[in-house]
């Protein structure tokens, strides 16, 4: 395994177990050059994930890219990378239990901003706005006002109970 650090292609695994679900193996690492640790990840590799972009395009599913992507939008925000990583697994498995082989990117957003809505509003409205391609201030106020709206329910739905 190639260290991210100094791409030096030894190391030694420090630690082992599996991730919460069971579908992959989480492995802590040390580079035999520099000492620094990482963490790696195996999965079983199964029947690829295929997404089909806007323009009909199609590529294998990428939860690295994903990941990116979310933590793009959660960049100065208090947002533990775990929480990320927790909820792009989330995602994936909920993709993979569609049973479909082939996924839009609609769909994919769309999980995104539900879970991140509930995670932390700024990112989601940063993600948001990438994914639903703001064309103006009007359209960046209408989803503001729109998560205010629900903002505002749940805490009346919150003190009557």
């Amino acid at each position: 395994m190639k260290c991210p650090f100094c791409l030096h292609v030894e190391s030694k695994v420090q630690d082992t177990r599996p991730t919460e679900e069971g579908t992959s193996i989480r492995r802590r690492r040390a580079c035999l050059a520099c000492g620094k640790r990482f963490t790696t990840y195996e999965k079983l590799e199964g029947v690829p994930l295929v997404v089909v972009k806007k323009n009909g395009q199609r590529e294998v599913f990428d939860s690295d890219k994903l990941t990116k992507g979310i933590i793009k939008s959660c960049e100065k925000r208090p947002v533990e990378l775990a929480k990320v990583e927790q909820l792009v697994q989330d995602i994936e498995k909920e993709l993979y239990n569609t049973m479909d082989r082939e996924v839009s990117t609609r769909l994919i957003g769309e999980l995104v901003m539900e879970r991140l809505q509930k995670l932390d509003a700024v990112a989601y409205v940063r993600f948001a706005s990438v994914y639903r391609e703001f064309k103006d201030i009007d359209s960046f106020l209408t989803e503001l006002q729109s998560l205010l709206d629900k903002d505002v329910d749940r805490r009346q739905k919150a003190h009557r109970c």
